[in-house]
C-alpha cells in the first residue's frame, strides 16, 4: 500500500456537480486548503484542472473521501449556514484498534482546540461523534461514523480517547502499537446528504473506498490473535490524553517526578 503524496498533475475525481457547487472525492495526502506546510492542496490542484471552487468545509490531509465546494459566494454562503444548523449529514468509514464497545454508540467528549492540536478538556466545547459497528477483524473494528458537531480532528481524538485509535494514527497515539501497519490514517468521508439549496432534492454522494483503505481492510481481516480482552478503555484513554498534552505543551514530566511517584506507589 502506497503512502505516495498524489501529484499536482493527477485529475481529481469529480463524484456530483451542479451549476451552483460540486462534490470532489479527496485524495488521501493532499490538504484541503492551502497552509499548514502542504506541498499541495485542493484548491490549487481544481484550479490546474480550470475549476474555480471556493472552500466549504475540510478534510484532514490524510482523511480521503467526499468533500464539499461551493462555485460562487452565495453557495458558500448557504452551505456554510447548514453546515452551522447541522442540516448536512456527514458519515465516515474508519478501521479502530480493538474491538469496539458498545458496538452501537456515541462519544461525547469535549474537545478544546489548541495550537493544532485537540484534546478532551473540561474547558472544551461541546463534541459528539455517532458511531456503528460494520464488522469486527481479528484486533481491528470497521466502524461507520456521523458527526454531530465538527471541531478538528474530532473523530481522531474521540476515538483516541475512548481507547480505540484509528489505524494509522500518528498524531494521538503511537503507531508502534498498530497490528495493520497502516502507512496512512483508516478515516475516509464516506458519504454526504443535504437538501439542494436551489433544487430542494435531497441529495445523497458516497465516495467509494479507495483502493489503499480497501486493502487495509483484507489485511486487518487477516491479523490473527483475539483481542486483550482486559485492555482497560479507561486506561488507554488516559495514556492517550496524556500523549496530547504532552504533544500540545511540548514537555514532559519531569524525570525526578517519575522517581517520585515510583516511591510513593512502593
Amino acid at each position: 500500500m502506497s503512502s505516495a503524496r498524489p501529484s499536482p498533475q493527477r485529475e481529481l475525481t469529480i463524484l456530483a456537480r451542479t451549476d451552483r457547487w460540486l462534490v470532489l472525492d479527496k485524495p488521501a495526502g493532499v490538504a484541503s486548503v492551502p497552509g499548514g506546510g502542504a506541498d499541495h492542496d485542493l484548491l490549487e490542484l481544481c484550479a490546474r484542472q480550470g475549476l474555480e471552487v471556493l472552500a466549504v468545509h475540510r478534510l484532514d490531509r490524510d482523511t480521503s473521501g467526499a468533500i464539499l465546494f461551493a462555485l460562487d459566494r452565495e453557495a458558500r454562503d448557504r452551505f456554510e449556514a447548514l453546515f452551522r444548523e447541522r442540516d448536512l449529514a456527514k458519515t465516515y468509514w474508519a478501521l479502530a484498534l480493538g474491538r469496539v464497545t458498545p458496538p452501537v454508540g456515541a462519544w461525547k467528549f469535549p474537545l478544546l482546540e489548541e495550537r493544532g492540536f485537540t484534546r478532551v478538556s473540561a474547558l472544551g466545547k461541546k463534541s459528539e461523534t455517532r458511531y456503528r459497528t460494520l464488522a469486527h477483524h481479528g484486533q481491528t473494528t470497521e466502524l461507520e461514523l456521523e458527526l454531530v458537531t465538527g471541531r478538528m480532528n474530532q473523530i481522531r481524538v474521540h476515538a483516541a480517547h475512548s481507547g480505540f485509535p484509528l489505524a494509522g494514527e500518528r498524531k494521538y497515539a503511537r503507531g508502534g502499537d498498530d497490528p495493520t501497519k497502516a502507512k496512512r490514517l483508516a478515516l475516509h468521508s464516506w458519504r454526504l446528504g443535504f437538501r439542494d439549496p436551489w433544487s430542494g432534492a435531497d441529495v445523497v454522494i458516497e465516495a467509494p473506498l479507495p483502493l489503499d483503505l480497501v486493502d487495509l481492510r483484507e489485511r486487518a481481516a487477516r491479523v490473527r490473535g483475539a483481542v486483550d480482552r482486559d485492555r482497560s478503555p479507561q486506561r488507554d484513554a488516559a495514556r492517550s490524553t496524556a500523549r496530547t498534552e504532552r504533544a500540545t505543551h511540548g514537555r514532559r514530566r519531569d524525570p525526578t517526578q517519575r522517581r517520585s511517584d515510583r516511591r510513593k506507589q512502593r
